[in-house]
């Protein structure tokens, strides 16, 4: 099912990463190399074999057996036991919970990467996959996630969206928007630089990381989302405008 291609040092590393790792897959022989080649990094990794201990974990992350409060990464298999991958995306989503999710499939085809993007997963892994690459996947989104803001400005404010960087809050016309990490991380861009025009290349570049390995129709998808949450009429924006041959601009 996957590249068995996990770092052959024995020794652990000499730096220790704090990121907490939630691997959720109902296969042991895949669970097991996954969270051998993530320790093998220096990261923590709690572990669910099915769908419902998944969620009792992310509702209720200290009972990982960890002081820690929250996971910064769930590796997220689609087809599991009890709570299907794709029903516990769109929960946290709709719950208002931004970890990153890296989903999981057997199911390679375009339909099916588009579907878990827009229940809000922040990337795509199809099996067979190789360790190294899940590695480096894994070491993107958290990267991106700790990133930081562009600047010390805590609030972005245009017109009526204010952007609350440090609180990853997003208020439009006086309520309350959620948004998933890649989409505010493109929103918080957008409003630092309103009216600069982004290619796609650029925004997966800021946004995704140099380490991305998909392609840039993920930029458009999460442009889609976000005018769905923006815009008064997500087919007229007023907000977030294709500048066609270019790409996109704010305002």
């Amino acid at each position: 099912m996957l590249s068995l291609d996990v770092p052959q040092s024995s020794s652990k590393p000499e730096f220790v990463n704090t990121s907490r790792i939630l691997v959720v897959e109902d296969e042991d022989v895949i669970r097991d190399m996954i969270v051998l080649a993530l320790e093998e990094e220096g990261y923590e990794v709690i572990t669910a074999s099915d769908g419902r201990t998944a969620l009792n974990l992310l509702q209720n992350p200290t009972s990982g057996g960890s002081s820690e409060e929250s996971f910064d990464l769930v590796i997220l298999d689609l087809m599991l036991p009890q709570v299907h991958g794709l029903d516990i995306c769109r929960l946290l989503r709709y719950q208002g919970n931004i970890v990153p999710i890296l989903m999981l499939s057997a199911k390679a085809s375009e339909t099916d990467r588009v579907l878990g993007l827009e229940v809000g997963a922040d990337d795509y892994l199809t099996k067979p996959f190789s360790m190294r690459e899940l590695v480096a996947r894994c070491r993107a989104l958290l990267r991106r996630q700790s990133f930081g803001n562009l600047s010390q400005t805590s609030i972005r404010k245009f017109r009526d969206i204010s952007l609350y960087t440090q609180e990853c809050r997003v208020i439009v016309r006086g309520e309350e928007i959620n948004l998933s990490p890649k989409e505010f991380r493109l929103l918080e861009l957008f409003m630092s630089y309103p009216r600069r025009v982004w290619s796609r290349e650029q925004l997966i570049e800021q946004v995704w990381g140099p380490d991305f390995l998909g392609d840039t129709k993920t930029v458009d998808v999460h442009i889609r989302w976000l005018r769905e949450k923006l815009e008064l009429d997500p087919s007229q924006p007023e907000y977030l405008i294709t500048v066609r041959g270019f790409g996109y601009r704010f305002g």
